[in-house]
């Protein structure tokens, strides 16, 4: 166990966390929503640092992230938790652990072997995910650290509910903010993630480019009767446009049933297409469709000459026509950040 860096001390030895927006208090012998933060004769502490239970050596472009590095090799690591409960979460068995019941399935790495397992697996970058990395606070911000004073860039891939004062310990050692935004109003995120509001998730979106230079993209799994809706898909792409930036990549991925929402079909490939053109409506200059193989939204493309520029299939980059994150033809911006 470490000690957790955001909380305050409450009377009668209850702690309060202050890592993300539901602010749990918890009694002496108690965890937070997330599982994975007890308190401990009034004091609160951390039962997942250094534990992990998935690594790997990712393309970048799986997180998605399409704009930072393109082609390079990123070394992927998740823990236990999250501070969502997703009804539909693919990673649910991390995801949804219990990590005051067990850490089973975990191993320790401490945050002084991430750089040289980086190294040594040719990635060019570390990012925190398949879980939420939120929750792993304390462990991210010794590890980056380390990280960036070895050259390695970094990543993470959140539902981007954390405060304040958690995105501001770990903003000066991240270069990419990967962040989910699910729908457009309180009543999606109620369903989904069962949270009240999702406005903290914009406002740390913001703060993460504004106050600390991030990269950011967004994306959003476009989710049948929930979240695919004219209204709520325009207001994404014009927050986006008006917040982020119009060069700001926006995914729109296809949902695959599952959990509680195992129910529904697949997002049907027109209404991701659907949600490209609204997108591209409201302004935004690079949408790409997700989760179907081949799809020519996948390439990106010169938003002044409209000539392809990077061809994907899945994962994978085949012509690659971008100088200095420009296009070769006119000059375009294309905020497109090389290695």
């Amino acid at each position: 166990m470490k000690e957790a860096i955001l909380y305050a001390k409450l009377e009668d030895e209850k702690v309060r966390c202050a890592l993300c927006p539901r602010y749990c208090v918890a009694k002496k012998g108690q965890a937070g929503i997330c599982k994975t933060r007890v308190n401990v004769d009034g004091k609160l502490f951390t039962l997942i640092y250094a534990a992990c239970s998935s690594v790997a050596a990712d393309p970048i472009e799986k997180k998605p992230v399409f704009h930072y590095y393109p082609g390079s090799i990123v070394l992927s690591l998740g823990t236990l938790g999250c501070n969502f409960k997703c009804i539909h979460c693919q990673n649910w068995h991390v995801a949804h652990a219990d990590a005051t019941q067990s850490l089973k399935g975990t191993q320790e790495i401490p945050p002084e072997r991430l750089p040289l397992l980086a190294i040594q697996n040719r990635c060019k970058g570390v990012a925190w995910t398949y879980n939420e990395p939120t929750i792993w606070l304390e462990y991210i911000v010794d590890s980056a650290r380390l990280c960036k004073e070895q050259g390695l860039y970094t990543v993470v891939v959140t539902n981007g509910y954390i405060t304040p004062k958690g995105l501001d310990a770990i903003g000066p050692y991240l270069d990419v903010y990967r962040v989910d935004l699910k729908g457009f109003t309180d009543e999606v995120y109620r369903k989904l993630a069962k949270v009240k509001s999702f406005q903290p998730v914009l406002e740390s979106t913001i703060r993460a480019k504004e106050k600390w230079g991030c990269h950011v993209e967004v994306v959003t799994n476009v989710i049948p009767t929930l979240n695919d809706d004219q209204a709520q898909l325009e207001g994404i792409a014009s927050w986006i446009r008006d917040k982020l930036g119009p060069k700001t990549p926006w995914h729109v991925t296809r949902f695959v049933p599952y959990l509680e929402l195992s129910y529904l079909n697949p997002t049907p490939v027109s209404t991701l297409e659907k949600a490209r053109q609204i997108g591209n409506s409201e302004g935004l200059e690079f949408v790409y469709v997700g989760n179907v193989y081949g799809h020519e939204g996948e390439n990106t493309y010169c938003p002044g000459c409209h000539r392809m520029l990077i061809h994907r299939i899945g994962y994978t980059i085949g012509k690659y026509d971008v100088v200095k994150g420009k296009c070769p033809h006119d000059g375009t911006d294309l905020n497109v950040i090389e290695g």
